[in-house]
């Protein structure tokens, strides 16, 4: 059904399909990166962004030996947590946050829209704006012409709160700044207005519209992974501290999309509630549908159930180590990831999951590389 092969970012994670060969060792990158963009063509995989600054790299999976290229600079101010998807040989990048310049009081969210060509190494500013504030979302392409996009914060919402606590002065004025962030935090999911509709850039034209909406609460942060000719978003947030174990198909037909959704990630062993996943990485193997780390709060959707919606106030973030498998529809908790990990990007080859950056709990950004692949009985790692 689609003509070229997809890509899209979580907070940004994504998943690709793509042909290499198991290497020996798969490179660093050269700058640390996390809630950075990626993409893939054929066996060309590219990322940057983020915490990675103005940075974008290359790396041929089929030769790893020859390591990460350096490509062209981002020219404008660089977005952490854009939206992105690979399509007719250009990596698209949508919205996003951060300053329109170093010295401004607060980051916004952007509105802008760039695509860097593979071809001629070139960025270009897009003369189209996003019709919704989309950090966080989650991009696809749906052939050579079209980017199907999901979930993204709400711009106006999120620019007031981010002023609004920035420039109050938390020393001087406790009880204010606190109000500030118990109100904005304390909010139901629905009250945040994320984006719930599935926005489609078509590229011939530079136009946007849409394929209706999302039936469930939009969110942010998800994993996408491609399921035949339907997609998976897995998990995500719902509203900033608060993630959810959904799990939803979403198949496309002609200008519509539509949704279910499909089994969920069992509970942790031990927990009494699953509390889903911001972005974890996520891919196949083998037959095998891996999700692997991701970010939450234990405790949070327990919160949330008790009426307590600034659900992870109190509780400590954790990135988990997890490592699950869905064999014939049924899941399992496998061995685990080597650390917790989340908020990288995943490149999916024909021999696993390549992991590329992210954090872990020290919430520094992470360069290292390497690939998780299912035999059959557990989940092997290969630096």
């Amino acid at each position: 059904m689609f003509a070229n092969l997809k890509s899209g970012v979580a907070a940004t994670t994504l998943s690709l399909l793509a042909t290499g060969a198991m290497a020996n060792s798969w490179p660093d990158l050269p700058t640390a990166i996390k809630n950075g963009v990626s993409g893939q063509s054929g066996t060309t995989a590219v990322i940057g962004l983020g915490s990675g600054g103005d940075a974008l790299f290359s790396m041929d999976l089929a030769d790893p030996v020859a390591g990460w290229q350096v490509l062209a600079s981002f020219p404008g101010p660089v977005p952490s947590g854009a939206a992105s998807a690979l399509a007719g040989g250009k990596l698209y990048v949508f919205s996003g946050s951060g300053k329109v310049n170093a010295d401004d009081v607060a980051p916004i969210i952007f509105t802008d829209v760039h695509a860097y060509d593979l071809a001629t190494n070139s960025w270009a500013k897009l003369d189209t704006q996003t019709p919704a504030g989309l950090l966080g979302a989650t991009g696809f392409a749906l052939d050579d012409d079209r980017i199907a996009i999901f979930g993204g914060y709400n711009k106006e919402l999120f620019d007031q709160y981010l002023n609004d606590v920035l420039t109050t002065d938390k020393e001087a004025e406790p009880e204010k700044w606190q109000k500030i962030v118990d109100d904005y935090m304390g909010m139901k999911p629905s009250d945040y207005r994320w984006n719930s509709k599935t926005l489609v850039y078509t590229i011939s034209t530079n136009s946007w519209a849409d394929l209706g909406d999302n039936p469930y609460l939009p969110n942010t942060g998800a994993a996408l992974v491609e399921s035949g000719d339907d997609i998976l978003l897995i998990n995500g947030e719902i509203k900033p501290g608060l993630r959810t174990p959904q799990i939803k198909q979403v198949s496309f037909s002609g200008d519509t999309a539509s949704w279910q959704q499909v089994a969920p990630i069992p509970t942790k062993a031990g927990d009494d509630l699953s509390e889903g996943l911001a972005a974890p990485y996520a891919g196949w193997s083998n037959g095998a549908l891996i999700v692997a780390g991701g970010a939450n709060f234990p405790g949070a959707r327990a919160n949330a159930f008790a009426g307590q919606w600034f659900s992870h106030q109190g509780l400590t973030k954790t990135w988990n180590d997890d490592v699950y498998v869905r064999l014939n529809g049924a899941w399992k908790q496998v061995n685990d990831l080597p650390e917790g990990l989340a908020y990288g990007a995943t490149f999916t080859t024909d021999d696993g999951l390549l992991v590329v950056g992210g954090e872990g709990s020290d919430r520094k950004p992470r360069a290292g590389s390497f690939l998780i692949s299912w035999d059959g009985e557990k989940v092997n790692f290969t630096d």
